[in-house]
């Protein structure tokens, strides 16, 4: 039984494209859970990462990046991130502290206005800013804009400042016992954390217009031999010409894609994987509902 003073709840981490949420995840977690890139709306499922410590457990709720909503694709991302503000007992904006405000940052900040929940300011990416005072206009800006709990510098690709975020968190939580056992990591099935793994070596090796037109699912999924498990993932594009893309002269890419993606999976596996990719052109999968509902990707 838990400690009386023992605090645990759901947190949902907020902002625009970049701001390094998964990158964040992963690292609170320990795990790479969540796919990582530098393009924009890398993150399309609302993944929940859980942190277990001796005062208290974190269930993260890393959310799309907030975005102008176009495709259903992006629409069903915008629902996910309005449904985790509603349902959460915390909202952290995350928030690039080494780029210029915008509007994107100010809509995001409504958001969080309108949800009326308890809110910390996370500044993130402290690590590109060499003069720490700089931080101050910006922190002046949003505590006037609104009432957040606390306002935390961090670094989340350098680890920096992370321990001060959490304890802060923890005690913004409700008390309570733990809403998870403390083995558990994440409630993502791992056909979709190793889809979103593939996905995530695409993003990393090819250029502007792939991000938005692809999609992985994991189709098959084969534990017959306990020495190897058969993965078969299927990738998806629009036109051929982006097939050609992401195949390359003589398969080399899709092959390099499926090298780097197997490293990945079998560091979280923590066995031996084969690995087959296929790449499929689906005209306007991102207006499909099956397609999506397939991938995971909810309304």
């Amino acid at each position: 039984m838990a400690e009386t003073n023992y605090r645990s709840g759901y947190v949902a981490f907020i902002g625009r494209p970049n701001a390094g949420k998964s990158t964040l995840l992963n690292r609170l977690v320990g795990e790479k859970i969540a796919a990582v890139s530098n393009k924009p709306q890398t993150t399309r499922h609302k993944i929940q990462g859980i942190v277990s410590r001796p005062e208290g457990q974190i269930v993260f709720i890393d959310t799309p990046g907030v975005h102008k909503p176009g495709h259903l694709l992006n629409r069903r991302m915008m629902a996910s991130v309005n449904d985790a503000v509603l349902s959460v007992d915390l909202v952290v904006l995350l928030r690039d502290a080494s780029v210029s405000t915008g509007n994107g940052d100010r809509f995001v900040l409504d958001l969080v206005k309108r949800s009326d929940k308890p809110s910390i300011l996370v500044l993130n990416k402290i690590d590109k800013i060499k003069d720490k005072k700089q931080l101050l206009p910006l922190m002046e800006l949003y505590s006037k804009e609104h009432n957040f709990e606390e306002i935390i510098p961090v670094s989340a690709l350098k680890g920096e400042a992370l321990d001060a975020m959490m304890t802060e968190i923890i005690k913004h939580l409700p008390k309570g016992d733990p809403i998870f056992s403390e083995d558990e990591l994440t409630d993502q099935p791992l056909r979709i954390i190793v889809a979103e793994m593939v996905r995530e070596k695409i993003l990393a090796s090819t250029g502007e217009e792939i991000p938005y037109v692809t999609a992985v699912l994991t189709e098959r999924w084969d534990e017959t031999d306990p020495d190897q498990t058969r993965i078969h993932c299927v990738i998806y594009v629009e036109r051929s010409s982006q097939k050609k893309i992401i195949i390359g002269k003589g398969g080399a890419k899709l092959k390099s894609i499926g090298i780097e993606a197997r490293k990945d999976i079998e560091a979280l596996l923590d066995k031996n994987i084969y690995l087959h990719l296929f790449v499929k052109v689906v005209e306007d999968w991102r207006n499909r509902e099956r397609d999506l509902d397939e991938m995971g990707i909810q309304q």
